[in-house]
């Protein structure tokens, strides 16, 4: 069986009005049909503009909507949804966060292009598109698909502002910056990034820093607040002082992991 964590998946530039857009829709109890039927029309005018084929551009960037929002892996399901109820009580300008982790959740590519750019910009302040694509290229494979794939990604870290053009062509430097504090929606983040990680888990300081989170300033959170208010994680301690944070194993009809 092929892991999320190995697919591409995510091959398009998608802007984020476009997951608010189809985040609300289901927000509104619209089915799979009539959220593909609304998207079409969003779309038709700004993406593979008078094509009717089945795999165009606008099709790939419908079916990354629906994925991220509406059919969601059966594994992520109750994670979407607590997604879309904090859509309902954030701000509009703190919808980022949550477009972002279910995106990384869904797409680890996404994740994956994002711990490139956090790094160099931890690094250096700045990111060259073609030090990025080179990572990329040696974790995904030697394949143009995956430099356009990544290019695309990264053209929509621009439109959803996290990153801006410099003065050299090909070089990014960060865009805007949220600060989370809430400990409920950090650890709805967490849960994202662990998802879009092979082994599911990580030291829960890594993940409070991790760069795939570069949009983001995190305030530090005990792991006992992060039990307290997120069911599918476990916690255990290593060592003298490192809690490790590992997605829970989900429970079969029998009763069995």
């Amino acid at each position: 069986m092929i892991r999320r964590t190995d697919q591409i998946g995510f091959n398009q530039r998608v802007r984020m009005e476009w997951f608010e857009q189809t985040a609300n829709l289901a927000l509104a109890g619209n089915d799979e049909a009539m959220v593909r039927e609304a998207l079409q029309e969003l779309l038709k005018d700004k993406v593979s503009v008078g094509s009717q084929a089945k795999r165009s551009n606008r099709e790939k960037v419908i079916t990354i909507l629906l994925k991220t929002w509406i059919t969601v892996p059966t594994d992520l399901e109750e994670m979407r949804d607590e997604g879309l109820e904090y859509l309902k009580r954030l701000p509009r300008s703190d919808h980022l966060i949550i477009h972002w982790g279910m995106a990384m959740a869904v797409y680890p590519f996404w994740s994956s292009v994002a711990f490139q750019v956090g790094r160099l910009l931890r690094l250096q302040d700045c990111a060259a598109a073609a030090h990025v694509q080179r990572r990329i290229r040696e974790q995904y494979g030697e394949r143009e698909t995956v430099s356009r794939s990544a290019r695309r990604v990264l053209r929509s870290y621009l439109d959803w502002g996290v990153l801006q053009e410099s003065n050299s062509k090909g070089i990014y430097t960060a865009g805007k910056t949220l600060y989370i504090d809430d400990p409920r929606l950090i650890s709805w983040l967490i849960e994202t990034d662990l998802h879009a990680r092979v082994s599911g888990s990580a030291p829960l300081r890594e993940l409070l820093d991790s760069p795939s989170l570069f949009p983001f300033r995190i305030k530090p959170i005990y792991a006992e607040n992060l039990m307290t208010v997120l069911s599918r994680v476990e916690i255990f301690r290593q060592g003298l002082d490192e809690d490790i944070v590992m997605l829970r194993k989900p429970i079969t009809k029998e009763g069995a992991p």
